[in-house]
């Protein structure tokens, strides 16, 4: 490889990363300010309206993922990635502009949910881009994944320290509590985007050859025709469901401070449960640091297997432990640990971010792998169903309404035994005599 090309690969790869964070930053935006939306709506189905913002967030995947797909296919991984920048700046602005009604609670919070529709176009759009290309970038197999890992972690870093920003602005959550309590972090997310753009602008991006589509490119086929594929965008849509649903209803039982036992201090309980849920992406981060040590040496069928058997272990147990028992329990709070007493299933839950650490690299590497170029359109598809991260918390949490919190975590649970499933099984590719040069 020439020098001029491996230092074009190496930014490359430098910029997919950076979008990865921002993709997790613009996402965990949701959860955190769904609190402020659920204490000013209160009523039965409080915790459905608070998951409202994330699902609207997830729902734009539904239906900008198949058109990104193919904007990538057409005018390349850089322009689409420029375009995704500018819908999210547009989003977040959006999410700006509702703190303006706060004598209208209803027309604010259509405002904030439109917001957050035009969000999800954003990051359904780079996260179009960016696992494709990282994976293609590593020549696909063990080493694409260990890229994917990679950016994984700044991915889960991005998703430490937001839920900390707006739960240290918010503080204490009462009916009064309005989006404006959150606005520096609108600003901030603002000005990242801005700045992205116009750097991402005047850096020289070539789309990988391996993969490579053109006008003259013939498709005999497509992706639907590869099984693996089919049952990994099953697998993509209850990953992404597991893996927001898991912290975020985690943050409403831990506010909730009689749901949750007592052992939190109600003056303090949102900031709290706030931190509890930055751990968990802070050993998100840890997994998947250390993954992307491991990944180019341990096959991703063997990692995915391993890290949901171990995922449905902790999740059943906290389950059947319940509220019953209590533990204190470091908490990352942005600059150090800190311990707090909260029930052992929170303990528990937390836990689970080392599992699903790793398996989105490891579900998009098994289910592309071997697409060759139905890769692109592949993408756009995958990232339809990743709408599972908004339809699944939704889901979870209604039953959260009416069947108490912890009896809710069935819905992950049972997400996490269908990934296993395709680890083990349905990630075998049964199609190889489809050409895909």
């Amino acid at each position: 490889m020439s020098n001029t090309k491996q230092n074009g690969s190496i930014i490359a790869i430098i910029t997919m990363m950076f979008l990865y964070a921002m993709i997790s930053f613009v996402t965990n935006l949701a959860a955190p300010i769904g609190v402020i939306w659920k204490s000013s709506f209160g009523g039965e189905s409080a915790n459905t309206v608070g998951m409202l913002g994330n699902a609207m967030n997830f729902l734009a995947y539904l239906f900008m993922g198949i058109p990104a797909g193919k904007m990538l296919t057409r005018v390349g991984y850089k322009k689409t990635a420029l375009i995704g920048i500018g819908i999210g700046f547009l989003g977040v602005l959006t999410q700006f502009c509702s703190g303006f009604f706060a004598d209208s609670r209803m027309t604010g919070f259509i405002i904030y949910l439109v917001g957050a529709f035009i969000s999800g176009f954003c990051v359904c759009m780079l996260n179009t881009v960016v696992n494709p290309m990282l994976n293609l970038l590593g020549g696909g197999g063990n080493r694409g994944n260990q890229l994917n890992m990679i950016g994984g972690t700044l991915n889960s870093l991005a998703g430490t320290l937001t839920p900390l920003f707006v739960g240290a602005l918010i503080g204490q959550v009462t009916k009064n509590t309005s989006m404006v309590d959150v606005n520096p972090v609108l600003y901030i997310a603002m000005g990242v985007f801005a700045a992205a753009f116009v750097i991402l602008s005047f850096i020289p991006i070539q789309d990988p050859e391996l993969g490579k589509t053109g006008a003259n490119t013939v498709f005999e086929h497509s992706p639907w025709a590869f099984r693996h594929f089919v049952m990994g965008v099953a697998a993509i849509f209850v990953y992404v469901g597991v893996e927001v649903g898991i912290p975020g209803t985690m943050i409403y039982y831990l506010s909730d401070t009689t749901a949750a036992g007592g052992g939190l201090n109600p003056q303090t309980a949102t900031a709290i449960a706030g931190s509890v849920a930055a751990t968990y992406w802070f050993l998100m981060l840890a997994g998947r640091f250390c993954g992307g040590f491991i990944a180019d040496k341990i096959s991703s069928r063997s990692l995915m297997t391993g890290a949901t058997s171990v995922a449905m272990v902790l999740i059943l147990s906290a389950m059947l432990l319940g509220k019953s028992t209590t533990i204190s329990m470091p908490v990352f709070t942005g600059s150090s640990f800190e311990m707090v007493v909260v029930p052992i299933s929170a303990l528990l839950l937390v836990l689970c971010g080392l599992c699903t650490s790793v398996m989105w690299a490891c579900i998009f590497n098994l289910a592309t792998e071997g697409l060759g170029k139905y890769t692109a359109s592949a993408s756009g598809i995958f990232m339809m169903m990743v709408v599972g991260g908004g339809i699944i918390p939704l889901l979870q949490n209604f039953i959260a309404d009416h069947a108490g919190y912890l009896t809710s975590y069935i819905v992950p649970f049972l997400g996490v035994a269908y990934m296993c499933f395709y680890a083990i099984i349905g990630s075998k590719n049964v199609n190889k005599d489809i050409p895909v040069d």
